[in-house]
């Protein structure tokens, strides 16, 4: 059986395998994605985000324990990008260690990522994963992200639903209101409820929300004139505590943006995305071959001398690179 076979008939070990050759960025790795692609698009994709210290890792592993007591057969993946190692360039293993409860169990199919240099929470290969977990019937499927805070708006353009996790005592109560942390949430938690100061964080969050918010594109519904706004729900993650309040708004987010066609323009931002980053990839590469060029050296050795402009450069390498490829 060959290991596509294998993954789609649910092999855990053949996935895990095969996602390593993707983020090893193997030639049979891009070709596993390309025939996977083809049987995904039907998981739900939940995006776990917002500051570090929050305790998203503790939120993830009480949300899918509930999850699988709610629905004994259910078949769940979760994607934990962690921080990247300085010196093996892999991940940490934090979130692992957090999600033991969970890691253990074979509905679930946990697999750590590393940032590797990525500023918005994200690696390039985190889109194909996605896929790829669900081609293998993984449904839902959280991703979490490494924390970085302000940066990590990137989530939303690959979840169909972003929960964003505040908590009280991180020294910045106004953390969800920047660059766009709150424009992305489609939920908003407040974790560690049990901590002084998370009523303040509560009253803050609704305060932003009657004061500042409009509803985008994707939370509205045109045919009855509904909106989403984002539910603001107080967990305890620790004691699992507020995880069925939050399982019960995951749920009924799934059922408004499939009620009012918004899964398939998020299905569609979610492909341009992925489209936008292996471009960028392709252009990179491009450059490095670029790099190596004689024309190249002779180019800079001018931009040194203030000869020529960054962009001049630019418009002469442009030429000399179609000039060649004629």
């Amino acid at each position: 059986m060959t290991l596509v076979k294998q993954i789609l008939t649910g092999d855990r070990l053949a996935l895990a395998r095969a996602i390593t050759r993707v983020e090893n960025d193997q030639d049979e790795g891009r070709r596993l994605v390309d025939q996977l692609f083809l049987h995904s698009g039907k998981a739900h994709v939940i995006g776990i985000t917002g500051t570090s210290g929050a305790g998203k890792s503790t939120l993830v592993n009480a949300l899918v324990k509930r999850w699988l007591s709610r629905h004994p057969s259910i078949a769940i993946g979760v994607i934990a990008v962690d921080p990247t190692s300085p010196f093996t360039g892999g991940a940490l293993l934090g979130d692992r260690v957090r999600m033991k409860d969970i890691a253990g169990d074979i509905r679930v199919f946990v697999r750590s990522m590393a940032t590797r240099g990525a500023l918005g929470g994200l690696n390039r290969s985190v889109p194909a994963v996605i896929h790829m977990m669900d081609a293998a019937g993984l449904d839902p499927i959280l991703v979490e992200t490494v924390g970085a805070g302000q940066s990590e708006v990137e989530i939303a353009q690959v979840a169909h639903t972003t929960v964003v996790v505040e908590a009280p005592g991180l020294g910045d109560d106004v953390q969800a209101i920047k660059a766009g942390i709150l424009e992305i949430a489609d939920i908003l938690v407040v974790n560690k409820a049990d901590k002084p100061g998370a009523d303040l964080v509560v009253q803050s969050l609704q305060a932003m929300l009657e004061l500042g918010y409009s509803p985008s594109d994707d939370k509205l519904d045109s045919s009855n004139g509904q909106s989403w706004k984002p539910p603001i729900i107080k967990t305890v993650a620790t004691e699992e505590d507020g995880m069925d309040l939050l399982l019960d708004q995951i749920e009924k987010h799934r059922q408004f943006i499939c009620a009012n066609g918004q899964w398939q323009k998020k299905d569609q931002r979610r492909l341009e995305t992925w489209l936008e980053l292996l471009y960028s990839e392709r252009i990179g590469a491009q450059w490095q071959n670029v790099t190596k060029s004689n024309t190249y050296h002779e180019l800079l050795a001018s931009l040194l001398l203030r000869q020529l402009s960054p962009s001049k450069v630019i418009e002469d390498l442009i030429k000399a690179e179609e000039k060649t490829a004629s």
